[in-house]
C-alpha cells in the first residue's frame, strides 16, 4: 500500500469512527493512532534500510575497484620479477 493510500484510508477510518459511541470511538481512535505510529516507524525503517543498502553497494564497488587494481599491480610486479630473473 502506498503512503497516500494509507493516509486516505486512515482519514476515512477516523471519519467513520466519529459516528460510533464514545467508548468504541476512543478504542478505534487509539488503534488508529497506534497504527499510524507503526506505519511511520516502518516507513522510517525502510528508508534507513534503503540508505544502508546504497552505502553497501557503494562500498562493494570500491572494493571491486581496489581488488582489480591490486590484481593489475600484482601482475605488473610478477612481470618485473620474471624479467629480472631472466637477466
Amino acid at each position: 500500500m502506498k503512503d497516500n493510500e494509507f493516509q486516505v484510508q486512515m482519514h476515512e477510518l477516523l471519519t467513520q469512527a466519529k459516528s460510533l459511541p464514545d467508548a468504541e470511538r476512543e478504542k478505534v481512535e487509539k488503534l488508529a493512532i497506534e497504527t499510524r505510529e507503526r506505519h511511520d516507524k516502518l516507513r522510517s525503517t525502510v528508508a534507513n534500510l534503503t540508505e544502508s543498502l546504497d552505502q553497501l553497494r557503494l562500498s562493494v564497488k570500491y572494493l571491486v575497484f581496489d581488488l582489480e587494481a591490486t590484481r593489475r599491480e600484482n601482475q605488473y610486479l610478477r612481470n618485473l620479477l620474471e624479467q629480472t630473473d631472466e637477466k
